[in-house]
Order: structure tokens, then C-alpha cells, then sequence
């Protein structure tokens, strides 16, 4: 991804660099060569030619680019578990991915960790990012996911003939567990999103109680994923499957729904974060009734929504790491709507705005692998940077707003926002 040549200070703004600190009053930032080379009070700056390009901030804020970390390009208007994987063909999904990408980026989300794609989508369209073809968040690539057969992801009937091949990797023990990360591995993925227990969408056979691979085939994908530099992740709600994807050395853990002290304690032993995910299920009761979504699968993402916000809460205060991401691209659930997740935890969940946008930001990044590159404000980095018009800290739905948004900045170069020509306002 190309970056910036010149000179920019964005100013008239108050600072909120990421790393949970007190914002800073009448500041700004300045880029050069696409990169920070001072954040601090405007008062402060060193002296700037004529040349100089200058971007008013509005009296509202200067932040670093949002991550979404648990981001699903090929997700759209998914009404029934078909709708993710035979619903469209993959020459369509492509497309649709690529506009889905361009939508992150036009909501401040400069950097996205995809949760699992159809095919490897993700990882191509992360080249088309990074080659300057398309506009998107800066990508960390998962492609297809990994489920126990019989598991949450096995849904199309065996009189079909068409298995899971497009979206999941279903394995029968450690041996297939191995050669599905194989496969990965070829693809070029990053991350090996897995599927360690059900969900609440699949109350009769897959609950959010329920277990989905065997202990065995975790440790398996870790072993074969470390061994090629991959990370792994995990679909985890129910304790027990938590404790196994620590006890497997997993890198991270989407949703930690039921967290119990003896797992609380293996987390914050080996430092894992956790992506909660969790307006989706608020989204769920709230919206889920108007697309037939039955009552028990509703009552079991009530209860997922409160044991979901009760471990969130007490694994960050526990001294634990936050991202901020969800299962967007749900008919209930679009995308579009990522900051509302944002505004979620500050107002449903109880967490300090500050604690929220740290998670949003600097978490992310290190969720990426990236922390030395971006995820803050610091002299150095990238200059991913959002700038937003309005006090964040104290209205965080402010980021829902895409008309408030002044510029969207990857490299220096300012991508989308008020500066930019106006795109067309879309929804998928």
C-alpha cells in the first residue's frame, strides 16, 4: 500500500491516541512521508513550511484508524445459515466482498482480522488492498474455517452431495485436523479460525453449551499452525470449550462467552485477547423476531448477551485485552453498523469510552500483529488516522455517523470522509 510523499498536520481537534489516555486538548498531529512524526499540543509544533497541507479538524477528534477485528467480507444480508455459502456464486461474493471492504474503510476502519471468508476471498482481495486496486482496511487474511463434522458449520444435509468445501474444512480427528491447516497453509492464510463449540443459532444440536472438536483436533490445527507461523482462533462460548482452545495454545479467542474463574485465570496467565462480538446478539433479540428467528434460538442468544458482557467485563478488569468486532453482514446485522458495537459496550456493557476505543484501536493492532505500525498516535507509525467531527469521548455513537467523518487516512493519504470525492452511500 502506497503512502504519502508530503507534508500534513491535522489540528483544531483534541487528541485521543489509543492507548487509553486523557485526551489531548488543541492538538495535532503531524504526517510525513505517510508517517507521524509528532503528536502533542498544537502550541508545540515545530515550525511548518507553506507547503504544507493542513487539515482542520472542526473541533472534534483526532484518533487512530478503527480495527475490526473480527470482520467477515464475504457476509451479506445472511438471513439463514445457507445464505453463507450457496446462496450466491463465488464470482458474485467477490465482488460483493470488495464492496463490503470499501465500506469498512469509508466507516474509519483502516484495519480489519477477518473471522473466516468464503474460499480464500480474503486473501486474495487483502493483495488487491495492499496493490492499491481496491480501497479497503489493511487485512490479515483467515479464508476457510474449521469445524468438527456434525458441528455448528455442518448445516447442508448429506443428500446434497455438495458438502462445506466453499466456507468450512469439516475434520473427523487430529489426522484430517492436520491436513485442513495443510490446506490453509497452501491457500495463504494468516489466521485459522476454528470452531471449538456451538452457538445459540443452533439450539437443537449446537447450542452455546455445546462442544464442536474434540480437545485432539485443537491441538492438532495449533501444532501444524505454528509450525507455518500461523495463529489460531476459536469460536468459543461454552466454558469447557474455552479452556480447551487455552490449553491448546490458541492466539486468540472469539467471543469467550461463559468464562468461569480457572479459565479467566489460564487467559490472563498466557495474555490471549478476547473478541467479544457482541451487539450481534443484541441485535439478535431485538431484530431476529422480524426474519422468523424461532423464540428458543432468541432466549439462548439473551443468554449469551449477558454471560458475554459479564466475562467481557471482568476480563478487562481483570487486566485483560479487548478487540472490537462482530459478526456483521447478518440481515439483522449489516454491515455498516460496526461502530455500533463500540457504542454497545460503552452504554450495555459499562466500559469507559477511553477503555473502548483502546480496545477498538491499539488492541486491534496487536491482534493483527501489527502494534509497532499502527493502532495508535506515536511518533513513527503509519499515519492510520481518523479524524472525526465531534467529542467521541463523550457521545461514542459519534463514530456511527459516516457524514461526521472528516478523513479517513491510511499511509498519510486521506482515503475517505469529508475530503475525499463523495462515494455512493451504500448497505449490503
Amino acid at each position: 500500500m502506497k503512502t504519502a510523499t508530503n507534508k500534513t498536520v491535522i489540528k483544531n481537534g483534541q487528541i485521543v491516541d489509543g492507548t487509553g489516555a486523557q485526551p489531548i486538548a488543541d492538538g495535532a498531529v503531524l504526517v510525513e512521508n505517510g508517517r507521524i512524526t509528532f503528536v502533542g499540543k498544537q502550541d508545540d509544533l515545530p515550525p511548518l513550511s507553506a507547503e504544507t497541507e493542513q487539515i482542520d479538524a472542526c473541533g472534534g477528534t483526532i484518533m487512530p484508524g478503527l480495527v475490526e477485528a473480527h470482520f467477515h467480507p464475504t457476509y451479506f444480508n445472511v438471513a439463514k445459515l445457507e445464505d453463507l455459502d450457496i446462496k450466491y456464486p463465488v464470482e458474485y461474493v467477490t465482488l460483493l466482498a470488495a464492496c463490503n471492504a470499501k465500506l469498512a474503510l469509508e466507516c474509519g476502519y483502516t484495519a480489519a482480522r477477518s473471522g473466516g471468508s468464503l474460499f480464500n476471498i480474503d486473501v486474495w482481495m487483502k493483495k488487491a488492498i495492499e496493490n492499491d486496486l481496491i480501497p479497503g482496511p489493511r487485512m490479515a487474511a483467515s479464508g476457510r474455517e474449521i469445524c468438527g463434522a456434525g458441528g455448528l458449520m455442518d448445516w447442508n444435509p448429506d443428500f446434497r452431495k455438495i458438502g462445506m468445501e466453499g466456507l468450512i474444512l469439516l475434520v473427523n480427528g487430529a489426522d484430517e485436523a492436520r491436513t485442513a491447516v495443510r490446506k490453509l497453509v497452501k491457500d495463504g492464510v494468516e489466521w485459522v479460525k476454528t470452531y471449538p463449540t456451538g452457538d445459540a443459532a443452533d439450539a437443537n444440536a449446537n447450542d452455546h453449551h455445546t462442544l464442536c472438536m474434540t480437545f485432539d483436533e485443537m491441538h492438532a490445527v495449533v501444532q501444524t499452525a505454528h509450525n507455518h507461523n500461523l495463529k489460531v482462533t476459536g469460536h468459543c462460548r461454552a466454558t469447557e470449550g474455552i479452556k480447551n482452545a487455552l490449553l491448546a495454545n490458541y492466539d486468540a479467542i472469539e467471543h469467550g462467552t461463559f468464562m468461569d474463574d480457572e479459565t479467566l485465570d489460564l487467559l490472563l496467565a498466557r495474555d490471549v485477547p478476547v473478541v467479544p462480538a457482541l451487539y450481534f446478539e443484541q441485535a439478535s433479540i431485538e431484530v431476529g423476531p422480524e426474519y422468523g428467528m424461532p423464540q428458543d434460538v432468541i432466549d439462548g442468544h439473551q443468554e449469551t448477551l449477558e454471560g458475554g458482557a459479564e466475562s467481557a467485563r471482568r476480563i478487562l478488569a481483570a487486566g485483560g485485552r479487548l478487540g472490537m468486532g462482530g459478526d456483521y453482514g447478518f440481515a439483522w446485522n449489516p454491515h455498516g453498523d460496526y461502530a455500533k458495537e463500540l457504542e454497545f459496550f460503552v452504554n450495555y456493557v459499562g466500559l469507559k469510552p477511553l477503555d473502548v476505543l483502546k480496545c477498538a484501536t491499539k488492541t486491534g493492532a496487536e491482534i493483527l500483529g501489527r502494534e509497532d505500525e499502527i493502532g495508535t498516535l506515536a511518533n513513527g507509525k503509519l499515519a492510520d488516522v481518523l479524524v472525526v467531527d465531534g467529542d467521541i469521548v463523550t457521545d461514542i455513537s459519534i463514530l456511527q455517523d459516516r457524514s461526521r467523518i472528516i478523513a479517513v487516512m491510511q499511509g498519510g493519504i486521506t482515503k475517505a470522509g469529508r475530503l475525499t470525492v463523495p462515494m455512493i452511500n451504500h448497505r449490503i
